[in-house]
């Protein structure tokens, strides 16, 4: 149940988190920062930063982006870090990226990373990371392209090119891990915080 708390706001353009949040009864605004992801991994790796600290980096950079077009609101940035042997996954570029990062991931066991972000007025006031492990099965290369074929594009809006809720679920042999944060939000803490806020009633 929505209260009368300050507004809030996902400095995102994702519509599974923008779903999160309204289902569990949060009105939300979307406003997406503009971020060079990339650019923020490259300096990264150079550095021999961790990928937890990349995703709570990312996740307050795009807060700090969208806050000062909210003057009192509640911005949420977000973002998810996928991690396989040393490896960091983006969302697949095209069918032939998506099979390839699938292939890489095939039998293996990977790591979600999922942070969220709050910034009020510039001041970031709280964050939560939190993370899964899933392990994929060995799929044969005629299902994976089945799979490709079935999904479609929505193999390209997810790293690791699948979604759990959908198809993709059938790529897996063990998850083990928080639902909501598999999806690419902690939502149930992000709840608590915003209803010590009175966002949502208690």
């Amino acid at each position: 149940m929505t209260g009368a708390g300050p507004k809030v706001v996902l400095a995102s353009g994702s519509k599974t988190r923008a779903a999160m949040l309204e289902r569990a009864g949060v009105r939300v605004s979307l406003d997406p920062a503009i971020v060079d992801e990339e650019e923020v991994k490259l300096a990264a790796r150079a550095e021999g930063i961790g990928v937890d600290e990349v995703a709570e980096a990312l996740a307050e950079l795009k807060a700090q982006r969208v806050t000062r077009r909210h003057p009192g609101a509640l911005v949420i940035g977000a973002d998810q870090m996928l991690e396989c042997e040393g490896a960091w996954f983006d969302k697949p570029t095209g069918r032939d990226g998506a099979r390839e990062q699938l292939k890489a991931l095939r039998g293996k066991t990977h790591r979600l990373i999922s942070c969220a972000v709050i910034v009020r007025d510039g001041e970031r006031i709280w964050h939560q990371i939190d993370r899964a492990r899933l392990t994929m099965r060995n799929f044969s290369d005629a299902f994976l392209e089945e799979y490709l074929d079935s999904a479609g594009d929505d193999v390209l809006h997810s790293v690791g090119a699948y979604q759990l809720e959908g198809l993709g679920a059938q790529l897996f042999h063990r998850v083990d891990g928080d639902f909501f944060t598999i999806l690419g939000l902690p939502l149930l803490p992000v709840l608590g915080f915003l209803r010590v806020h009175g966002v949502i009633t208690e």
